[in-house]
């Protein structure tokens, strides 16, 4: 079983920046497909952006040109530097790993795994 651990959650204000990270252990091999998804309360996880294993990456509307999400090579961390952050991005962000990425109308689809990490909460406020 493998176990993600996030870090990097906090308190910023709205256009400031901020970096969460995923580790994964329980595997000595790598882990692909790795996403981020991120929950309010009382609302639905939603995904954020995956990475796929060759690297392709997709976001949400949300978040596309403010989110990337990149992973270290021969590592299995996953980071997500949120720039420009809005009070609307506060959300506990949670982890996924090794998932399934599919074709669908011309793009990518991420379908989530049982793998989840603990989550860190990111909140936006001034």
């Amino acid at each position: 079983q493998v176990q993600l651990v996030e870090s990097g959650g906090g308190l910023v204000h709205p256009g400031e920046s901020l970096k969460i990270s995923c580790e994964a252990f329980g595997t000595g091999s790598r882990i692909d497909p790795m996403a981020w998804y991120r929950q309010a309360p009382g609302k639905q996880r939603e995904l954020v952006t995956f990475i796929a294993s060759d690297g392709s990456t997709s976001y949400a509307d949300s978040v596309k040109g403010r989110f990337t999400i990149y992973r270290e090579n021969n590592k299995n961390s996953m980071y997500l530097q949120m720039n420009n952050l809005k009070p609307e991005d506060t959300n506990v962000y949670y982890c996924n790993a090794a998932g399934t990425v599919l074709p669908s109308r011309g793009s990518l689809v991420y379908i989530e795994s049982t793998n989840w990490g603990q989550g860190t909460q990111v909140t936006v406020s001034s």
